[in-house]
């Protein structure tokens, strides 16, 4: 059995009904596959203006406490599948995605998660001086399979958007959770840019002593409106990219120390050479890496006497 997993919070109804229909065309038989649907305290409950009677084995949750983390931990706890595919409510799968999910689980048994391609369907055509962005909006093309046993390889590591994850592998991370080993939540939480919850996910299989990777020929489309192409947007985008990809990195033994004097002046120069509004991205990228290295600081302060909680 494999489980489907959708979390939302405050979907767009014409991104969430694509996603819905291009689920409902899969060459998987739909007694092969589970669908949950986690309704993160959406303002108008999904309950209300969903019809799921199309699936068999459909059902629909509400999860009071906001955030992507606490939604993701809710769809792992309902599901029953042995592979579980992570789908965001603004992609649209290939028809035979699910289908090439689970060959993958049966032909590689070395991963324990994995993602695809996901190409992006704008609504609008993008200012071109974004395109350098764009990996930040979770859009990756290519064309070999990738692999490895390292937790935070980026060149190997899977992304939240159709990230398919062993049943052993998600049971992890939800220990991780239940026992208080995350003082922070990787993941969105309302309006916040927080990230890196997939990726904390995806290498749960490393501990296991499995692979992560990414598979060419599993692929969906990311529908982008235009509020995620404005500078405004892609400035906190990116803050919280580094926020979290240096708190995210001191979890698994990667020590970001304070700046020193001739760090901050080459930021100085690095931030001055460019135009806006790639110089005000930049800067706001640089501030949330530092404002993670005075949380860390501060934590390893409080941890000497023995609390693990950052304050």
């Amino acid at each position: 059995m494999l489980s489907v997993v959708i979390c939302t919070h405050n979907s767009r109804p014409p991104y969430f009904s694509k996603c819905l229909e291009a689920l409902h065309s899969q060459t998987l038989p739909l007694s092969s596959w589970e669908l949950v649907i986690v309704d993160n305290r959406s303002d108008t409950p999904l309950a209300d203006r969903i019809d799921l009677a199309w699936h068999p084995s459909a059902r629909m949750i509400r999860e009071e406490t906001l955030g992507l983390t606490p939604a993701r931990l809710r769809g792992i706890r309902e599901s029953k599948g042995d592979l579980l595919v992570f789908v965001d409510d603004d992609n649209v799968l290939d028809a035979d995605f699910l289908e090439t999910a689970r060959r993958t689980i049966e032909e590689r048994p070395f991963l324990g998660s994995w993602s695809g391609q996901c190409r992006p369907a704008f609504e609008q055509p993008p200012p071109e001086w974004t395109r350098r962005y764009w990996g930040n909006l979770c859009i990756r093309e290519f064309e070999h399979d990738v692999w490895s046993n390292l937790p935070r390889l980026p060149d190997t590591m899977p992304c939240g958007a159709g990230l398919c994850v062993r049943r052993d592998v998600a049971v992890a991370y939800l220990h991780v959770h239940e026992s208080g080993k995350r003082s922070v939540q990787f993941d969105r939480t309302g309006t916040s840019l927080m990230s890196g919850g997939d990726n904390d996910l995806a290498v749960c299989a490393c501990a296991l002593g499995l692979g992560v990777g990414l598979v060419a020929s599993l692929k969906l489309t990311h529908l982008i409106p235009p509020e995620r192409l404005t500078v405004d947007y892609l400035a906190r985008l990116a803050e919280g990219v580094h926020y979290s990809s240096a708190l995210l990195d001191s979890e698994y033994g990667i020590r970001r120390d304070q700046r020193t004097a001739l760090g901050r002046a080459a930021d100085f120069v690095r931030i001055m050479r460019l135009r806006e509004p790639h110089r005000r991205i930049l800067k706001a990228a640089f501030r949330g890496r530092d404002r993670a290295v005075q949380q860390l600081l501060g934590c390893e302060a409080v941890r000497v006497g023995g609390v693990t909680q950052c304050q």
